[in-house]
């Protein structure tokens, strides 16, 4: 994906629990240029999503100029917002330019409080105004996805029960692509105040696997994304989440930034401590040969038989923030896994996790790695005919 923040990182409100916090507080006032922008999405080859920050702070008049340009291109457009503020030009502006909308919504009403405003009621209205867009899109047909990240403050026990009834409230006016993030914690006060403990943060995922369930058409992209990986079925045209691919935190191939002035850049979950990473000529797959050999105890995936699946997850939730580390999460996502492979073996199929050729597959991946390339577990299976069962 082609991420183009004309802005750079500049919002309208301050989740307080942004990963981008730290990028915001060095950022200086940016000015941007639409030819320049465009020369950089040329050259990545398109097609590209208006990101930020929040990318509604852009006139009208500009992103009509962006997305007609993007349309007349590429054929299509896309944008990720908090939605608080769309109105009835932006409406107007997604249904001409065929532009897939993403809204980033952690919940109803109290829920959503950590996308703060400034005062709790300029956060709830904010808030209202964002529930109102979603709704607002559905009616016109212009179907989001949504992204909500899992915290204290919409995810415990207490606040779960709602969160789910909003969001089959939102399969049936026609939602059916949402992600579900564990939070990235970026510092003690964060961890302090919004982090789930390992269980909730399993309680909740179980509670959302149990909505799929009873929602086949709601795509949760955490399920779908584990069930193609211990199946091997992770290659072109049912693709799964960066999270699982073996990011390189230098390169971020699923994510090829432009600012403003046209500059590249990665994905900012990668930056730490406000500190902007220059985007490297060529990926590296360091982290993931060293994940294989370094033992758990260390912050390693030594051993682990989901090794292949998730490659040590996302390195912007890496163990102490530092990308060498495998995830913090890995308990989280070492339960969902081994709950998944049940699940797999009841339906009667046998996960890749739990065959001989996890083995080959492993030596492959390293292969790969070693020489500067990547490849999926499909791709990894079908290079030497090796047999899923």
């Amino acid at each position: 994906m082609i991420e183009v923040r004309p802005f750079g990182v500049k919002c309208n409100i301050r989740c307080r629990y942004c990963y981008q916090e730290p990028q915001r507080t060095f950022d200086s006032n940016r000015l941007y240029d639409i030819e320049a922008m465009k020369g950089s999405i040329v050259a990545e080859g398109g097609p590209f999503a208006l990101f930020g920050g929040e990318p509604l702070l852009v006139p009208h008049a500009d992103m009509e100029q962006l997305f007609a340009w993007g349309y007349e291109r590429f054929g299509e457009n896309g944008i990720q917002t908090n939605g608080s503020l769309i109105d009835d030009e932006h409406i107007r502006l997604f249904r001409t330019y065929n532009v897939r909308v993403g809204i980033s919504l952690d919940g109803p009403g109290e829920l959503n409080d950590i996308r703060w405003a400034g005062t709790l009621e300029r956060t709830r209205a904010a808030t209202s105004k964002s529930q109102q867009a979603v709704e607002r899109l559905c009616q016109e047909g212009i179907i989001p996805s949504i992204i909500v990240t899992l915290h204290k403050q919409n995810a415990t026990p207490e606040r779960l029960p709602t969160l789910i009834a909003w969001m089959r409230d939102l399969a049936l006016r026609g939602v059916t692509s949402v992600r579900l993030h564990l939070l990235e914690i970026d510092g003690p006060e964060v961890r302090e105040h919004f982090a789930l403990t390992t269980g909730e943060n399993v309680n909740a995922l179980m509670a959302f696997g149990q909505l799929q369930a009873e929602i086949p058409k709601l795509d949760l992209d955490v399920f779908s994304d584990m069930r193609r990986l211990l199946l091997g079925k992770d290659g072109a045209g049912h693709a799964t989440t960066c999270v699982w691919n073996a990011c390189d935190p230098y390169t971020t191939a699923a994510v090829r930034g432009v600012e403003g002035n046209g500059q590249r850049s990665n994905c900012g979950r990668t930056y730490k401590d406000g500190v902007e990473f220059v985007k490297a000529a060529t990926p590296g797959y360091e982290r993931y040969i060293s994940l294989f050999h370094t033992p758990q105890e260390f912050g390693g995936c030594n051993g682990c038989r989901f090794f292949i699946m998730c490659k040590g997850q996302c390195p912007g939730t890496a163990i102490a923030s530092d990308w060498r580390n495998r995830t913090e999460h890995c308990d989280v996502w070492k339960m969902l896994f081994t709950w998944m492979e049940a699940e797999l073996l009841a339906e009667g199929n046998v996960p890749i996790s739990l065959v001989p050729a996890r083995k080959d597959v492993e030596t492959i991946l390293l292969e790969y790695w070693s020489r500067g390339a990547n490849t999926t577990i499909e791709g990894a299976l079908s290079e030497r005919n090796l047999e899923r069962a």
